[in-house]
């Protein structure tokens, strides 16, 4: 499960990044 989270993580930032809403896009 670790495996799966550390996969999902470094995902989700690089598309709060590249839309440029992290803070909208974590709520």
């Amino acid at each position: 499960m670790n495996d799966g989270r550390v996969f999902v993580v470094p995902i989700q930032e690089a598309i709060r990044i590249r839309t440029g809403d992290r803070e909208e896009s974590a709520v």
